[in-house]
């Protein structure tokens, strides 16, 4: 995201921006959220929001949160463990998300999809 400095001519035309931040970059090795990197990337999110940006957020980190209130040492592989980690994990990461970007006075919300929904551009 340091490029937004050098490329913010770039994004001067662009009211809205999608900000994609994986796992790596929000976890500590996988082992639950970090939240010092969290909040460094809340600023980033907050200066594009300032520029007058609207920011849409996708947020990895729910199965390595989930991991950590499960009391799970290893990243599981069967779906159904991996499906519960990440039901558990995503309310942490959601508040996480929500107190961090609160500090710069930037409301969140949650968005469900479905595959159907981003294939219907109507919906």
């Amino acid at each position: 995201m340091i490029e937004v400095v050098d490329g913010q001519r770039q994004l001067k035309g662009c009211k809205r921006i999608v900000v994609k931040i994986g796992s790596s970059l929000l976890t500590a090795n996988g082992q639950g959220l970090d939240l010092d990197a969290i909040s460094h990337w809340a600023g980033q999110i907050a200066d594009l929001h300032n520029a007058g940006h609207e920011i849409i957020l996708v947020s990895s980190g729910a199965v390595a949160e989930g991991m950590v209130r499960m009391k799970l040492e290893h990243r599981p592989t069967d779906l159904p463990s991996l499906q519960a980690c990440a039901a558990i994990g995503q309310m942490g990461l959601i508040q996480t998300w929500s107190s961090v970007l609160e500090k710069h006075q930037i409301q969140t919300a949650q968005v469900l999809l479905t595959h159907d929904d981003l294939a219907d551009r109507r919906r």
